[in-house]
């Protein structure tokens, strides 16, 4: 019998459980999954070819790893919407 968080996410969207992420491949640019011989992260979310988040190495399980990409990609558009509102309130 599965888990009570896999008949959970069996019956969810990506885009329900990783919010973030769905926005941000629909968005603005992509991500990567899994290991790469010249980079230690495990997952990655890159922005017009500049990465802005790596995650870490390992990860348990892949859910575990896409959490903390989702959270790594609110983030840093969390950072994003606050440097804007920054620059334009030094502009008025």
């Amino acid at each position: 019998m599965p888990a009570h968080d896999e008949q959970q996410h069996s019956s969810s969207s990506v885009e329900q459980i990783y919010p973030n992420l769905a926005r941000w491949v629909k968005t603005h640019d992509w991500v990567e999954i899994g290991p790469v011989d010249y980079l230690r992260s495990f997952v990655r979310a890159l922005d017009e070819g500049d990465m802005v988040w790596e995650g870490a190495e390992t990860y348990p399980t892949l859910d575990d790893a896409l959490s903390a990409l989702d959270a790594g990609i609110h983030e840093f558009m969390r950072d994003q919407v606050h440097r804007t509102l920054n620059s334009l309130s030094r502009v008025a």
